[in-house]
């Protein structure tokens, strides 16, 4: 039965490969998704119609989503991706190059400078990937031909059909060209890749000059990402994880679920999780497994884990960006520049 399935979403995927969408606006569900846009939104037919008969299939786009690196790699070989001597001497430049907007938005929003450089480091390595696909591409694939490829997956159809949705309202709001905007295979947009709706809800003009441009300017950015973890509920001077010993005994309830930590560290430890770090004992956290290349580590990941994890829902995703945050520190504390 597995066997057959899979070769129907083989047979499936080429025969949709072969009658990719040049001109999404002849898409069977363009239609509703255009009524959408005329009537709740309030924009002209005609012009929703001309952009959609600009955005093009990009078979690599679902290719791409179907192979996540934080589902196909192990810890240990993700890691090497995002955690090297280059990207942290590039981090540690980023930090020279915008510490006063960096202490700025630490006083503004109160989170750690060094997240704030390691997302935008995991993210486009400081500016340099932001994603070479044209937004209106990557968001007309997915939200009316992803899920034909994988098994109809509604949530996801719908998610990318909000972000279409959220494109062509910041294109209006920021007196942008949505078919010039470029971003990753799945949306994401500028040096801290904010998909259209965070970029609506938490894009910040930090440098007061009209116009929240986090395509090509650090500075807004910076405020940008600052803002963002703000909103989902980081809080100053808290930490973020800590290494774990286990029992021969660990219960493996909760673990590697990135959700809203419930279990206590009284809880936990009663499982199996001896934190190597003191914390009161009614402290909040879940546990988590990464495989190194010669065994297994084990952490618990505390509130503001979890906010990095609501930039990216992976664990291997917010430790990434956490260890890389630390050796950037690190190293700037050791440097002449100082902690």
């Amino acid at each position: 039965m597995k066997k057959l399935t899979k070769t129907l979403l083989i047979a499936c995927t080429s025969l949709w490969a072969a009658l990719s969408f040049a001109d999404y606006s002849d898409h069977p569900e363009a239609a509703a998704f255009v009524d959408t846009m005329v009537n709740k939104h309030k924009f002209e037919r005609e012009e929703i119609v001309g952009w959609l008969s600009y955005a093009e299939h990009q078979h690599s786009i679902v290719k791409a989503m179907s192979r996540p690196a934080e589902k196909v790699k192990p810890w240990f070989e993700y890691r090497k991706h995002f955690i090297s001597d280059l990207r942290t001497d590039r981090g540690l430049q980023f930090w020279r190059e915008n510490q006063q907007t960096l202490e700025r938005a630490e006083q503004e929003f109160g989170v750690d400078p060094a997240i704030i450089v390691s997302i935008i480091g995991v993210e486009t390595n400081y500016g340099r990937n932001t994603g070479s696909y044209k937004v209106i591409d990557a968001l007309t694939t997915l939200a009316f031909d992803y899920y034909t490829y994988t098994e109809k997956r509604e949530s996801r159809k719908k998610f990318f059909t909000i972000q279409l949705e959220h494109l062509f309202l910041l294109a209006r709001e920021q007196n942008q060209d949505p078919l010039e905007l470029k971003g990753s295979y799945a949306g994401a947009m500028g040096w801290g890749q904010f998909m259209p709706n965070s970029y609506r809800n938490y894009a910040v003009d930090f440098d007061a000059d009209g116009f929240a441009d986090i395509w090509n300017n650090p500075t807004d950015a910076i405020g940008s990402v600052a803002n963002y973890f703000t909103k989902h509920g980081w809080k100053t001077g808290q930490p973020v994880a800590t290494r774990a010993h286990i029992s021969s005994s660990v219960s493996e309830e909760g673990l590697n679920k990135m959700k809203r930590p419930t279990m206590t560290i009284a809880e936990l430890t009663a499982m199996g999780y001896e934190p190597v770090e003191e914390f009161s004992a009614d402290s909040t956290a879940f546990p988590m497994r990464f495989t190194a290349k010669y065994g297994d580590e084990y952490w618990l990941g505390l509130h503001n884990f979890y906010v990095i994890g609501r930039y990216n829902p992976r664990t291997k995703y917010a430790m990434a960006v956490y260890q890389l945050s630390e050796i950037i520190r690190n190293r700037r504390c050791e440097s002449a520049e100082g902690c």
